[in-house]
């Protein structure tokens, strides 16, 4: 049950208590109530597990890593989904909520409420009732005056929430920054899967042709009776198959355009003047970026926004645990009052001699409320306890997906020279298994099965060169790289800018990445 105590000026003299009050809140001005954040301690290997340690690690640069595979038609498409794409666009307004929500919060260390209330009022009474007084029975009046009350930050719970709402600012900039990680690696991967896809079905276009000329001799092999019936039939089966095959190739190649334009912010119709008429599986670097796992912590913006969003939690414990004490409050108001009783009247609103002023002060102990708030606070901190252990295990994973990124790196390069080899081989034995059977030196299921490798091999090639860009894409996405296109730019359209400004006031969208701090370099040189 609160338990309220005021004062006015009026029993303290003149104003000798409210002055006394707030000369103690000023000296307590500095208390804040709850724990202070630190970054959680966390599980960081010394080296990767393939790369020895190094006295100097080589410095890592992962801002514009798709620049490597010296594309430009994957340059533009970066581009094009850094300023198109919906869902970015998405966590760049929501970066402007977290600052108006911070700024809401930063007001709360000024008077919380202040009103300017004025009115006017008419009042006719029962003449029987003042007749005998001689008084008019007709009242008029009119009040204007100013009111404020302020609840003073004792015990820092306003000073906590701006905390809190700063981290969680920095958050989401950290979570716009992790958007455009995952956007850039996701044009990168879908424009690689493209080029794939292309590739896989030129293979089966190609061996359909050899297939053709299989089955044309084939047939003149059974027109002249060298052959039977036999050899027809399982060049037509072996044809047939390798047709099937290719409808469902172009239909996954449409669903990655597609896909591709959804990241573009753009309809699937456009897709295709995007990608242009030249079809190569982009080419990948032979050696990628190392560096240390301690990097990660200051590179990857989801490490950051899992620690920001740790420590807005940590702030919430205080702003819960300063309900366990009494809140302090000032309170005043001064207004003029103009009447016509009494022989005055109402145009003398602002007449000094009719100024009215009150001041107080207040507290306000729930004392009857503890397991209440005690509960509440508890809460916070199992949140908080939560907040801490999603942050270490995303430290974890974020080592994990380097590894196996690295690890499918090695793999890949390994298949796709063996595949090499293997695919140069498969084509010469379907040449001279042709010929062979041109000269009857072998039956039709020597060619059949020569094609049928030669098939395999050349789809699992063409699968092998797009998979070393992907496992490069993998390891630049899981090192934390793109996020760096945003500096120097607007974070959101001209249009959409101009579309908030016209519908609210924003005195200036904030939101340029020209002004944001990159919220990536807030950690570097901190050790885990």
């Amino acid at each position: 049950m609160p338990v309220a105590v005021t004062r006015e000026s009026g029993v303290f003299g003149p104003h000798r208590g409210v002055l006394v009050l707030a000369a103690f809140a000023l000296a307590l001005a500095g208390c804040k109530v709850g724990p202070n954040f630190k970054r959680p301690e966390t599980q960081v290997a010394q080296h990767w597990i393939d790369a020895p340690p190094q006295a100097t690690p080589e410095p890592v640069d992962t801002a514009g890593w798709w620049k490597l595979f010296a594309d430009p038609t994957l340059d533009d498409l970066i581009d094009s989904a850094y300023h198109g794409n919906l869902s970015l666009q998405a966590a760049a307004a929501h970066i402007l909520q977290a600052q108006a929500q911070l700024n809401v919060d930063i007001g709360q260390l000024l008077p919380q409420q202040q009103v300017l209330a004025g009115g006017a009022q008419y009042e006719r009474q029962a003449q029987s009732q003042l007749l005998a007084l001689g008084q008019n029975p007709v009242v008029k009046s009119s009040q204007l005056g100013l009111s404020a009350t302020w609840e003073l930050d004792f015990w820092g719970k306003y000073r906590r929430a701006i905390e809190a709402d700063r981290a969680a600012m920095r958050a989401s900039i950290a979570a716009y920054d992790s958007a455009l990680v995952s956007l850039t690696a996701g044009v990168a991967s879908t424009y690689v899967n493209i080029r794939t896809y292309e590739a896989r079905i030129k293979v089966s276009e190609d061996n359909l042709d050899i297939q053709k000329e299989s089955l044309r001799i084939a047939r003149a092999q059974f027109e002249a009776g060298e052959t039977s019936e036999l050899d027809v039939q399982q060049a037509q089966t072996q044809l047939s198959q390798t047709q099937a095959q290719i409808p469902g190739l172009k239909n996954s190649l449409r669903t990655n355009k597609d896909s591709l334009a959804v990241l573009l912010g753009i309809t699937p119709g456009e897709a295709d003047a995007r990608l242009g008429t030249t079809s190569v599986i982009p080419t990948a670097p032979d050696h990628v970026a190392d560096g240390v796992p301690r990097d990660l912590l200051r590179r990857r913006p989801d490490v950051l926004q899992a620690e920001l969003t740790a420590a807005a939690q940590s702030a919430g414990i205080g702003v819960a645990k300063a309900n366990l004490f009494p809140s302090f409050s000032l309170s005043g108001s001064f207004g003029f009052v103009g009447t016509n009783a009494r022989n005055g009247s109402i145009g003398d609103l602002f007449n000094w001699d009719n100024r009215a002023a009150s001041a107080g002060a207040s507290f306000v102990f729930p004392i009857l409320n503890y397991g209440r708030i005690v509960n509440a606070v508890r809460v916070q901190d199992a949140v908080f306890q939560q907040a801490v252990l999603t942050y270490q295990n995303t430290v974890l994973q974020a080592q994990q997906e380097v590894e196996d990124s690295r690890s499918g790196f090695a793999a890949a390069r390994e298949t796709l020279a063996t595949l090499t080899e293997a695919a140069n081989s498969a084509r010469r034995a379907t040449q001279l298994a042709i010929v062979r059977y041109k000269e009857g030196a072998a039956d039709y299921t020597t060619v059949l099965s020569a094609e049928q490798s030669q098939l395999q091999i050349e789809d699992a090639l063409a699968t092998a060169r797009g998979s070393v860009p992907l496992a490069v894409v993998g390891i630049y996405r899981a090192l934390g790289g793109g996020w760096q296109l945003r500096e120097g730019q607007d974070l959101l359209p001209a249009r959409t800018r101009q579309e908030m400004e016209h519908r609210t006031y924003w005195g200036g969208l904030p939101d340029s990445g020209r002004t944001l701090a990159p919220v990536a370099d807030d950690a570097k040189g901190n050790n885990p």
